[in-house]
């Protein structure tokens, strides 16, 4: 069981975790969980206020499910082109296929939690951000 959170990347061996348990108590804007060949598990806290950021993976396709929390999901073809939106709350999945830019928006008043899957994985293996200006600062 995943119990802490530290520079630990448990992939690519065998792993077992309550998912609910792990992705609430994230104190993190993104840690990878598990890293393996083909797949990756990342774990994710959105601030209130906060947001992913607009983005696009052209080789990936990411699964995110909210565990807790209140957003605006915005997808489409191009940055200026965002013409599918969602809001989205506890239990709710986001599909987004490689190739789309997408964000999603804290709109609520407690952070959003959440995990995220992404095929092949996107993130070095090992990865945490602590908040989103590290993580932003590592992309460039």
């Amino acid at each position: 069981m995943f119990n802490r959170f530290e520079s630990t990347d448990f992939g690519p061996e065998p792993f077992v975790t309550d998912i609910e348990n792990a992705t609430l108590r994230n104190p993190y804007f993104r840690t990878a969980l598990w890293t393996g060949e083909y797949l990756q598990l990342t774990l994710m806290s959105i601030p209130v206020g906060g947001e992913i950021g607009l983005e696009i993976h052209s080789d990936t396709d990411q699964f995110l499910r909210l565990e807790s929390g209140y957003g605006l999901v915005k997808m489409g073809s191009s940055p200026d082109r965002l013409n599918y939106q969602a809001n989205v709350t506890d239990g709710y999945v986001i599909l987004i296929p490689a190739g789309t830019y997408h964000n999603l928006i804290n709109t609520g008043d407690t952070p959003i939690k959440l995990y995220s899957i992404y095929a092949p994985p996107h993130h070095p293996r090992g990865t945490i951000h602590q908040t989103k200006e590290i993580a932003d600062a590592a992309e460039h």
